[in-house]
């Protein structure tokens, strides 16, 4: 056999072996979740048991965070790490989280910024005490200043220019957007963003309390009905934007919704011509490459990114896709 042959088999040969070694991990890390757990299942790599912290600002019964916690979970059962998830909308609340965090000495903590000079300090405190701390969703432009190595979301200036820009191409003029969470940068960057890619249409926002569905609901119809002129309600999470369609049915409004962010309901309500289109950040990615980036961190001694935000959106789900993720969708993935 010629040496060129000898080269081609072996470099065939390294390609299946590698082939094999992903097809078993795969195999592994990907069986059905138990929802119910807390990531603490056998792990699908033969490394040494970690724990990690997630600590997010999601509220009760916001269907986002099923997703994330759902791929942090995923990663946490593949990687053999024992996840502590909790979560609080409430900044002082969401610190102190993150500091008993760092009291259990965890191996690494994942965690969301959504009003980083509440939550960055004792982020801060978690890096300097070399714990390895990466960020997701919320703080994209503030996690280097207080220490995390990588962080997984979607620049939300960009996600609100493109989303603006979608408004402009569908005839928009008057734009109701809808932040159910006051104080929080990430959606007063959406709003923002919609304002400025909507180049001449009107940009209205509204200040709607998140966690009490039934008074964004009639806050968002009693705004509808009083104002015939607003042709689209721009909701910043999937929940919102679901009631939204019920207030604009009930004030008897021909305006469109749309919104940030899936679940499978939303998916429904796209099919169904409800809502028009969805920003889609994946929520469940953010959550499994949060978790494994800290266990990169544990094994390698750095993550992935090299220092730079990793992007998992914008993207837009409507009509013409959405059936391709609606499977996805279903399995709590998207």
């Amino acid at each position: 056999m010629s040496p060129a042959a000898i080269l081609r088999t072996v470099v065939a040969l390294t390609i299946l072996l590698a082939l094999v070694t992903l097809t078993a991990c795969s195999s592994t890390g990907g069986r059905p979740r138990d929802t119910a757990g807390d990531g603490s299942g056998g792990g699908g790599v033969d490394t040494p048991r970690y724990t990690v912290a997630m600590v997010s600002h999601g509220a009760p019964g916001d269907t986002f965070w099923d997703l994330v916690r759902a791929g942090a979970e995923d990663a946490a059962k593949k990687n053999n790490i024992e996840l502590r998830y909790s979560s609080s909308p409430q900044a002082s609340e969401q610190a102190n989280l993150v500091q008993n965090a760092i009291d259990s000495n965890v191996d690494g903590i994942a965690l969301t910024m959504p009003t980083a000079e509440a939550i960055g300090p004792v982020a801060k405190r978690a890096s300097d005490a070399g714990i390895p701390v990466v960020g997701l969703n919320a703080g994209m432009s503030d996690y280097q200043k207080y220490g995390l190595s990588a962080f997984f979301g979607q620049d939300e200036s960009i996600a609100g220019e493109r989303a603006g820009e979608r408004l402009g191409e569908d005839g928009a003029k008057h734009v109701l957007c809808v932040i159910h969470e006051q104080g929080n940068t990430s959606q007063e960057s959406r709003c923002s963003g919609i304002e400025k890619g909507a180049d001449s249409a009107k940009v209205e926002t509204i200040y709607v309390n998140g966690m009490d569905l039934t008074s964004v609901q009639s806050t968002i119809q009693a705004k509808l009905a009083q104002d015939k002129s607003i042709d689209y309600v721009m909701g910043l999470v999937a929940p919102v934007a679901l009631v939204a369609a019920k207030a604009k049915d009930a004030a008897g409004s021909d305006a469109k919704i749309a919104t940030f962010d899936t679940n499978a309901e939303l998916v429904t309500a796209i099919r169904d011509g409800d809502v028009e289109f969805a920003v889609d950040q994946q929520p469940y990615l953010q959550g499994y490459m949060a978790v494994d980036a800290l266990w990169l961190a544990k094994r390698n001694g750095s993550t992935v990114g090299g220092g730079q935000a990793v992007l998992t959106g914008p993207s837009f789900v409507d009509s013409n896709n959405v059936d391709t993720i609606a499977e996805a969708a279903q399995k709590g993935l998207r």
